[in-house]
Order: C-alpha cells, then sequence, then structure tokens
C-alpha cells in the first residue's frame, strides 16, 4: 500500500513540476520559443495515444469482451464530447488538463491494482506515467495561462491534481484489484476521451508551417510511451 501511495505521488509530482517549468522557461528567440512550445504540446499528444495503445485499451480489453470495448470507448468519447461542448460554451481553456486528467487517474488506479497483484511490472508503470505527466503538465500550463489565470494559482491547482493519484492508486490497490471488470471499463472510458481530444483539441495546436519538429515530437512521444510498454512486457 504505502509502495502505491509513493509511486503515484512521485509521478503525480511531475505535473506541477511540468507546470514549473513551462513558468520559467524563458527562450528570447520568439521563432525558437514557439517551436519548443508546439514540439512539446505534440510530444504530449504523442505520450497521451502512447497511454492509450499500449496501456488503457489493453489492459480494458483483457478484462471485457470485444463488443464491451468498442462500447466504453465509444461511451467515453462521447461523454467527453459533451463536456468539451460545455467548456466551449463557457470559453474555458482547459483541454490539455482535462486530458491529463483522463490519462493520469485510470493509470494510477492501475499502478495500484498491478502493485496487488504483479508487483514487478509497477516501477516501470509508475515510470511511464511520470514521463507523460511532465510534458503534459508544462502543456496545461502554458494552456491556463492563455485562459489568463495566474501562473502561481495554476501551480496550486497542479499540486491539488498532483494528489488525486495517489488517492486512486490506493483506491485501485485497495478497492478494484479484485473488480477488474470495473477497472477495464474506466480505462477504457478514458481511452476514448483522450482519443477525442487528441483529434479535437490537442493535433490541431500542434502544426507550425514549414517546422517538422512538432511532428517529430509527437512520434517521440509515441516511441516513450512505446519504450515504456516494451520495457514491461
Amino acid at each position: 500500500m504505502l509502495e502505491a501511495f509513493l509511486m503515484a505521488a512521485i509521478a503525480g509530482a511531475m505535473i506541477p513540476l511540468g507546470g514549473w517549468i513551462a513558468a520559467h522557461e524563458n527562450i528570447k528567440r520568439d521563432w525558437l520559443r514557439n517551436e519548443l512550445r508546439h514540439s512539446v504540446i505534440a510530444f504530449g499528444g504523442g505520450a497521451l495515444l502512447s497511454a492509450v495503445a499500449f496501456v488503457l485499451i489493453p489492459e480494458g480489453d483483457a478484462a471485457l469482451g470485444s463488443f464491451a470495448v468498442v462500447g466504453w470507448i465509444v461511451f467515453g468519447a462521447v461523454l467527453m464530447a459533451l463536456v468539451d461542448a460545455r467548456l466551449d460554451r463557457s470559453g474555458s481553456h482547459m483541454a490539455q488538463l482535462v486530458a491529463m486528467l483522463a490519462d493520469f487517474i485510470p493509470e494510477a488506479i492501475a499502478l495500484g491494482a498491478v502493485l496487488a497483484t504483479d508487483r514487478a511490472a509497477a516501477p516501470l508503470l509508475a515510470l511511464m506515467i511520470a514521463l507523460q505527466n511532465l510534458p503534459e503538465g508544462f502543456n496545461a500550463y502554458r494552456e491556463q495561462l492563455v485562459g489568463e489565470a495566474e501562473g502561481p494559482q495554476i501551480l496550486r491547482r497542479f499540486c491539488l491534481l498532483a494528489a488525486l493519484g495517489p488517492v486512486a492508486a490506493l483506491a485501485g490497490y485497495l478497492l478494484l484489484a479484485e473488480l477488474p471488470q470495473v477497472t477495464g471499463a474506466l480505462m477504457l472510458s478514458a481511452a476514448g476521451a483522450i482519443l477525442y481530444l487528441i483529434f479535437q483539441d490537442i493535433a490541431p495546436q500542434t502544426r507550425l508551417e514549414n517546422r517538422h519538429a512538432p511532428a517529430l515530437g509527437a512520434v517521440a512521444g509515441f516511441v516513450l510511451g512505446l519504450l515504456g510498454h516494451l520495457l514491461i512486457g
């Protein structure tokens, strides 16, 4: 139980750390700063896609049948579309933040469940979550700043959100290790939500005219997740 708490806490701490890096990023050249920010957004999108491909859908598929897999993914995507429409009407800038939480919370639950059943894979899963959270925290901070929130306020909010990770991991360890179908449904719904957000909000922000680094950043983020998947396997 203590391992689940500590691993999720360290992985969650990457969210405010990514925000802190974004707050102190001070590149003088406009073109380089612009390309860096778009590349980090793309990297985060690639990391989210790898989480869907190598963690959320495989774990959900292992617990549920094929038709249930499709149904829960569609449910998650439709639910996120409704949430996104509500955010658009309110003028909120939260797509990156919502995608990050849709990734982090189910993975933290999975981390707790894995620790209850297969401790050997848990450290690599925690490392994979942490490496995903860092660029996602960076991107979410920049997005919130565009929404005219103040920097210190955003970082305090990120610290509170990071605290959800240990809670989710303990829930996975204590409550859901014996309920794989519930965990699977949660992961597949999160996968659908993330896929919707990648194509609706994240990918359109990454493209720059005559620049190739953002697209390579997306590939690098996906490869990061693939490497973690291969190591865990």
